[in-house]
């Protein structure tokens, strides 16, 4: 267990900033805001997608961020995309986020709903932590020819 100085107050506004940037698409502002070093999971079964899910891999320094939300955008119709957040919860340095994406595969036209939760700790207004688990299921067939 980490024990961090911060109130909650940080982790909200900086949660808050990063779902911001995200909506706003710009991959390079979105990175901005994550640690050198990152801590970065996604709920997949990474050697089972066979490549049709070119964003869902390891990453680790924030360089690899502003790549994994391109390849996100290049991977969907951006007119066709929704997403809505049902709750942030905070507690300290931690926060949970949740709710519901909507997307359309570009390379199979195929649209998909997926419920999510992002897990995501913030130190000195950095996240160093994005854990991502959502309905893989739902993405996949989307992507499945």
């Amino acid at each position: 267990m980490t024990i961090t100085n911060d109130d909650g107050m940080t982790t909200r506004a900086t949660v808050e900033e990063l779902l911001r940037r995200i909506a706003a698409g710009d991959a390079e502002k979105v990175a901005e805001l994550y640690a050198e070093k990152v801590d970065w999971k996604l709920d997949w079964p990474e050697d089972e997608h066979g490549g049709a899910i070119p964003w869902i891999r390891h990453r680790s320094v924030r360089a690899d961020v502003a790549d994994h939300f391109r390849e996100i955008a290049a991977g969907h119709v951006p007119e066709l995309s929704s997403a809505e957040i049902t709750g942030i919860l905070v507690d300290g340095a931690d926060a949970v986020v949740m709710g519901t994406i909507g997307n359309t595969a570009r390379s199979t036209g195929k649209s998909y709903r997926a419920h999510f939760a992002l897990h995501i700790t913030v130190e000195n207004g950095l996240v160093t932590r994005y854990h991502v688990y959502e309905d893989s299921l739902s993405v996949a067939q989307a992507f499945a020819d």
